[in-house]
């Protein structure tokens, strides 16, 4: 029996499989880099060992750091988490090798789907369907995706809608795949674009049981990486449900499977599907299945690790439905950028790790005041609902969202919250292009919204200065208060008022009263509504949660510093990060939106484009530079007009 676990994890999922651990009595050990030292998962755990350093390749991808930490922990058994080295058959083996139970299939079986190319094959030969590579794109195959062989999570992956930009993708996809992975094979195969993502959890012992336990839609995505799933897949024809489930058990067979895992399919308009890739662990949306089931995936896994089978001859049917949110730290409206600093609040009324009377779960690896760094997943938190129906969970997850507040780097919540509350959505029309073709209309800023979270602004810190009369107060009439604020898309705003005996006098909101102002709270009414407006200030950083969302400013001085400038031509880091490539030298000719270098931060690539067409006339860094926000990358001289 396992009795002190080691999770070679950090974050949500480390917490996520001590609160099992805790429940059966099993003792655990968390490992941790040099900017974990305080986080969550660390606390949790009954003892924790330091891996020297802050990038995963010195640190949570260190086979051998791992096992060793597990040896010297007391620890009996590994639990590989998800991402990092989960799907390592050689970590498998490695921990195998050193006594250890690992709690995962077999290496031989994490190997064999290690490569796409090699598992198409295999799935092909078990009868599983699957898409073709190609080997040579013709103009009658597009358009197609790019493919890391070796990884997924979106690494390496590229839509190519033309086949003179097939060479270029290829050598920026082999790049990506490389660094990723430590391969960088890739392969092209036809892309569906309106293909909707559904997977089979799958459990099996090693008695030769095989579960299919439930399905699960994961087609939100955006960068070909997963934003919203649900179990089960709305609108699946009965006959269709029974062929994946089928086709994934015939997958796992054909490969001596045990512990869970998961097979993921492409689903076609017209009802055919083909098999994409087995992920050889547990998955993020894990959580999603667990609410319809009532399973503890985690406790079967190390049931299955410790020789037990399967308790029932068949998995419990579904119950319900169940949607699930990722948090992410990035600004959807500015390309999905990624976005670290301080966490000053994560505040969502939802039990932790497990469903109550409220149909809600939170599994989060951070908390307020933690530091979000470029070393890591952007993901902060994720949220499932359950509910009898789609639509109640869609509801209750929503506003879930809606109400919690969320100080600190830009997040994705205001686009999930209308994902969830869009029709399309709520139709079930749904496909891997959904947040494409909707970005537009989930991220456009509601109307006034920003007007009116720096009037509350305006009026919180107004109140904050109040002796003993209101700042801005005046018995006779006179030159209004002048606030003003800059919103994360760089737009500037400012506040002209007065409070006077007659009450508010707002010049942009004429209609607008005041009807009660504090340091973190203010109440206006407009046109007879009445709002309450929480404010929350970090230094000059001002965060109001609106009706319409949160509403994070920058209060600025009153008159501008005139020694700041920015040269018109110049290139900043929109985030901290690393140089990974550059795609042109000092003195070239370039043209708008032309990439010059790509970033990597947060385990994503961006490519940093020319403003204008014009001279690219300094570039100031080179592969392997580490960059911090607003440094200065490159400049290009404009093309005369």
């Amino acid at each position: 029996m396992i009795t002190n676990l080691l999770v070679a994890n950090r974050g949500e999922i480390a917490r996520r499989v001590f609160r099992t651990c805790r429940e059966l009595g099993i003792a655990t050990t968390a490992v941790h880099s040099d900017p974990d030292a305080g986080a969550p998962h660390v606390r949790e755990a009954d003892a924790a060992v330091r891996l020297p350093g802050a990038v995963p390749a010195d640190t949570y991808l260190r086979a051998d750091l791992i096992v060793r930490a597990a040896l010297a922990a007391g620890a009996d058994a590994v639990h590989p988490g998800y991402g990092f080295l989960s799907e390592s058959a050689g970590f498998a083996r490695a921990v195998l090798d050193a006594g250890l139970v690992w709690v995962g299939p077999p290496p031989a079986a994490i190997a064999a789907m290690g490569s796409k190319t090699a598992a198409k094959r295999l799935m092909a030969e078990a009868g599983v369907p699957v898409l073709d590579a190609l080997a040579e794109p013709t103009e009658a195959d597009l358009p197609v995706l790019v493919k890391a062989a070796a990884g997924g999570g979106g690494r390496g992956m590229r839509v190519v809608r033309s086949l003179a930009e097939l060479p270029g993708e290829l050598t920026a996809a082999r790049a990506e795949a490389a660094k990723a992975f430590g391969s960088d094979e890739v392969f092209c195969e036809r892309y569906l674009p309106t293909g909707r993502h559904v997977e089979v959890q799958l459990l099996a012992d090693a008695h030769g049981a095989v579960w299919a336990v439930g399905d699960r839609d994961c087609s939100l995505q955006r960068r070909h990486q997963k934003v919203i799933e649900e179990a089960p897949a709305p609108g699946l024809p009965a006959e269709v449900r029974a062929g994946l489930y089928t086709a994934a058990r015939d997958a796992a067979k054909a490969i001596g499977y045990t512990g869970a895992g998961t097979a993921e399919f492409l689903l076609a308009e017209d009802g055919r599907f083909f098999f994409l890739e087995m992920n050889t662990r547990l998955q993020v949306e894990h959580p999603v299945t667990e609410a319809v089931t009532g399973l503890d995936l985690v406790a079967l896994q190390l049931a299955v690790a410790e020789g037990d089978p399967l308790p029932a001859p068949a998995p419990p049917p579904t119950t319900g439905h169940a949607i699930e949110a990722r948090l992410y730290a990035e600004d959807p409206a500015r390309d999905w950028q990624p976005a670290t600093g301080t966490l000053h609040r994560l505040e969502l009324t939802v039990p932790h790790q497990e469903f109550t009377g409220s149909g809600l779960r939170l599994d989060s690896g951070v908390a307020a005041g933690d530091e979000i760094t470029p070393h890591y997943d952007a993901m902060l938190a994720k949220v499932t609902a359950w509910a009898p129906t789609r639509a109640a969970a869609a509801r209750r997850l929503a506003d879930a969202l809606a109400r919690a507040r969320v100080h600190g780097p830009a997040t994705n919540r205001e686009l999930l919250i209308r994902a969830l509350r869009h029709p399309a959505f709520l139709a079930a029309r749904l496909h891997t292009g959904f947040l494409a073709e909707h970005t537009a209309e989930l991220v456009a800023p509601a109307a006034g919204a920003v007007r009116r979270a720096a009037l509350a602004a305006a009026l919180a810190d107004a109140a904050a200065r109040r002796s003993p009369f209101p700042s801005g107060w005046r018995n006779l009439p006179s030159q209004p208060q002048v606030k003003r604020y800059r919103s994360a898309d760089g737009t500037e705003t400012e506040v002209r008022y007065r409070l006077t005996r007659a009450g508010l006098l707002a010049e942009d909101h004429p209609e607008t009263e005041l009807v009660e102002a504090a340091p973190d709270r203010v109440v206006l009414s407009e046109g007879g509504l009445r709002r309450a407006y929480p404010v929350a200030r970090y230094g000059d950083r001002v965060y109001v949660d609106t009706p319409d969302g949160g509403v994070a400013l920058t209060a600025l001085p009153r008159f501008p510093d005139p020694a700041v400038r920015t040269d018109p031509g110049a290139l900043l880091a929109p985030m901290p990060g690393t140089v990974v490539r550059v795609a042109a030298a000092a003195g070239d000719t370039v043209t708008a939106g032309q990439p010059l270098l790509v970033l990597e931060a947060m385990k994503m690539e961006h490519r940093v484009a020319a403003p204008a067409d014009g001279t690219l006339v300094d570039l100031l860094v080179a592969p392997g530079r580490q960059v911090e926000t607003g440094a200065l990358l490159a400049v290009v001289r404009p093309a005369e007009a």
